[in-house]
């Protein structure tokens, strides 16, 4: 075949003509290609797509761990697929909608069109290492986000740009700020009608109350957005993207000139200029360069310079850089990947203090494991430090235990590529670790924890209560289940498989807790939410082969008292030809502060003259026994909160056991609480409903029918959005409900709140449903 090529001339732009066809190829050696006989062939990849197995493996400061985190449907997975592709890794672009996406290749996340489980994947750009995770944007599953972002060192935050901040967004954010994990914030969706620029960047400094610095700016905007302007290099990128079907990997990059639009060019010195003095506020360095050549020309400044500038306030968390583009009609997304690499941190650049004293020994924390029916458990791990290699033997300091790791992998989604080493910075899985659970630290062997207790000792930090406390990383914190209900199998020959299906998922999702209820022997699952538990029971009933039933949804209420009370109770048992004599007198008084969310609400103090005569096992006893009466209330059994109990005074017989003082202890307690009177607390979600106009009136209504407290009702667009407060017991199907009050036209977003105490009536009609008397 004969090969015709055509240099065209002009800045910034390469133009190849291969058999009649033309492309317009933007600049770098990485991203030229040609169209040949109606096959896509690039110059960098021989065999049309790249394998995993051919991913850069660089040094330690080109490796970038990143997450992606928004509310739902602002377009986390479709960024990620786009970026997939742009790096050669896919064939073709995957859609959500057609349930082809890389990342979302669970069953239940192709049908939903949600993202359920964060998904790894790793890829090259411009000699640079990505370990990226796709996390999920429900609240439902807000643990996933949660253990993504403590092993992760940088996260791109996707907004709509015609919604901005949204409720989870606000969630995923303050999880990144407690991990403080740097971010780049990127406005996708640019091409829908009513995106804002403006109102984005305003709605991230008023709600996040983060500091927007703006890099980019669109090139029109809705169905006319056709590129945008980089405000580091000044140059001005365009895709010509005719039809959908275009794959937006060739676009147009040229200089801004004096030819171009005189109203953009304007906008674009004027959004630099204000971008130059916002960095010269935030960092020092770059202000004294500015003063030292450049205070009358800003044109002038190098764009290295200005980016290395950024690049420091970014790593300081002094600011966010913000980028735009539209993921789905393929525009704004290599630049996002440009800034990728330019502004978040490597590895090596985020301060573990831990890991210094392991030096080059292996330090690396297990943060989610998945089951596999060929491989079994296989164990997400973060490499801190040291090398991880397969066929070795690894300490497990949580649980004290050694277990060997048979292979090593590679994660990209769902399809795994084994490799024979792994060095720090990266994200790695692993096969063979059966006992490692979410959390776990992992080290090379005794000796080496050893040997950092010793360096952490000589620097004076091994101060943390004992060796296991000073070398163990910071695990996940797990929230509290709101909703639960009962499962049952088929039949009673299945329980077993039912069990050990349920014990799985378990390991999978610490968020996910089971338990056997003492009266009735029922399984009860306590998950976060309806479709948490929804996708649970799809997942056994699919993965495990077990028609399971599900009960009623329930929702985990508290328990807490109304008055002070003091009692005593005497235990007198004799057991064999031992005689067990207690007598505890305790006084139980509510805490003014109940209706805090928190479960740990409740405090135990002692007597001045008893607390110096009870030795520790003693102590341990009564505490024992006092907490195991918070377990179960005195109306429901639900677990009590909001409550303070004094030890006053405990007297044993000699030889009484310690078991026999607890039970004692805890008698008393239950005595003590049935006689200060009951009250339940019942959680109260946040709640943040986004109608049209046209539908306000009826959600409002609808609303007041389940007991919801408005707290404000603003304007975004053409839409309003309603905060309010409503009792999770009245929220149930509330989804349904709302897709047939709006005709499918709003969405919302719950979250827990507080706890608050039930009113008389709705306590009584409460109380009479679980008597079964109503």
């Amino acid at each position: 075949m004969r090969l015709r090529a055509v240099l065209g001339i002009g800045i910034g732009t390469f133009n190849v003509l291969v058999g009649g066809g033309k492309s317009i190829l933007k600049n770098g050696p990485q991203t030229c290609k040609w169209r040949l006989q109606g096959r896509r062939q690039y110059s960098f990849l021989p065999d049309d797509v790249k394998s995993p197995r051919a991913v850069v493996n660089p040094d330690i400061s080109k490796i970038r761990n990143i997450g992606i985190m928004a509310h739902i449907d602002a377009g986390k997975t479709t960024t990620t697929e786009r970026m997939l592709y742009y790096s050669g890794y896919t064939r073709a672009l995957g859609d959500v909608d057609d349930g082809d996406t890389v990342t979302d290749f669970m069953v239940q996340e192709r049908e939903r069109g949600i993202t359920i489980q964060s998904a790894a994947v790793t890829f090259d750009w411009k000699k640079h290492r990505i370990n990226l995770i796709d996390t999920p944007g429900h609240v439902d599953f807000t643990l996933e986000v949660e253990r993504a972002l403590r092993v992760l060192d940088g996260a791109v935050a996707v907004f709509d740009a015609s919604a901005g901040v949204e409720a989870q967004t606000l969630t995923v954010w303050r999880q990144a700020e407690k991990h403080h994990v740097p971010c780049i914030c990127f406005l996708n969706k640019m091409d829908k009608p009513g995106a804002s620029l403006h109102f984005s960047i305003e709605s991230i400094k008023k709600k996040l109350k983060a500091n927007p610095v703006l890099l980019q700016i669109p090139i029109g905007s809705g169905k006319s957005f056709t590129g945008l302007i980089d405000l580091i290099t000044n140059q001005q990128m365009t895709w010509r993207v005719k039809s959908r079907a275009e794959d937006g990997r060739v676009f147009e990059t040229k200089s801004l000139s004096q030819s171009d639009d005189p109203e953009l060019l304007q906008d674009a010195m004027e959004a630099r200029a204000a971008l130059i003095e916002q960095v010269a506020d935030l960092d020092d360095e770059f202000a004294e360069l500015l003063l030292g050549g450049y205070g009358e020309n800003f044109d002038a400044v190098p764009p290295a310079k200005l980016q290395e500038a950024v690049r420091r306030v970014t790593l300081a968390r002094k600011g966010v850089p913000v980028l735009c583009g539209s993921s789905l009609r393929n525009k704004g997304v290599q630049p996002l990947m440009d800034a990728i690499t330019a502004y978040l941190p490597a590895p090596n650049e985020r301060h573990h203090d831990l890991v210094r004293w392991y030096q080059d020994d292996l330090c690396a924390l297990a943060f989610k494991v998945v089951h596999d029916k060929q491989r079994g458990p296989l164990v997400f791990v973060r490499i801190y430090s040291g090398t991880m290699k397969p066929q070795s033997a690894v300490l497990n300091i949580n649980r004290n235990n050694t277990e060997r790791m048979s292979r090593l992998l590679l994660p990209f989604a769902d399809q795994h590529v084994e490799i024979p080493s792994l060095t720090a910075g990266n994200i790695a899985l692993c096969v063979g670790l059966k006992q490692t659970v979410t959390g776990d630290t992992i080290v090379s062997s005794k000796a080496s924890a050893a040997a950092a207790v010793r360096r952490a000792q000589k620097e004076g930090e091994g101060k943390m209560g004992g060796e296991q406390a000073s070398l163990v990383l910071a695990g996940v914190e797990v929230p509290e289940p709101v909703f639960f209900c009962s499962i049952e199998p088929p039949t009673m020959s299945k329980q077993a498989d039912l069990e050990n299906a349920l014990t799985c998922l378990q390991r999978e999702d610490p968020s996910l807790k089971v338990r056997v209820d003492s009266d009735s022997g029922q399984t009860i699952l306590c998950g976060m939410g309806e479709l948490h538990i929804e996708i649970l029971h799809d997942r056994i009933r699919r993965e495990y082969g077990i028609e399971t039933h599900l009960g009623p949804l329930q929702v985990a209420y508290r328990e807490t008292i109304l008055q002070s009370v003091a009692t005593t109770d005497t235990l007198d048992r004799t057991v064999g030809e031992r005689r067990h004599m207690v007598t505890v007198s305790v006084a139980v008084c509510p805490i003014m502060d109940s209706s805090s969310s928190s479960l740990t609400s409740c405090e135990i103090t002692y007597d001045e003259e008893v607390e110096e005569q009870l030795s520790p096992d003693v102590r341990d006893a009564v505490e024992n026994g006092v907490n195991s009466s918070y377990l179960q209330g005195p109306l429901l059994g639900y677990p009590v909160q909001g409550v303070s109990t004094m030890i006053q005074s405990v007297s044993m017989e000699p030889g009484t056991s310690l078991a026999m003082l607890s039970a004692c202890v805890s008698r008393c307690m239950l005595k003590a609480l049935r006689q200060a009177g009951g009250q339940v607390l019942e959680p109260v979600m946040s709640l943040e409903v986004t109608v049209g106009e046209e539908h306000l009136s009826s959600v409002l209504g609808d609303l007041a029918q389940r007991r919801g407290a408005i707290r404000d009702i603003q304007s975004r667009h053409d839409s309003k959005v309603l905060l309010a407060t409503a009792p999770l017991a009245e929220m149930m199907g509330y989804s349904t409900a709302l897709r047939t009050l709006t005709s499918g036209n709003a969405t919302f977003s719950l979250q827990l709140d507080i706890y608050e105490a039930m009113n008389p009536q709705h306590q009584n009609a409460l109380l009479n449903k679980m008597a079964g008397l109503a």
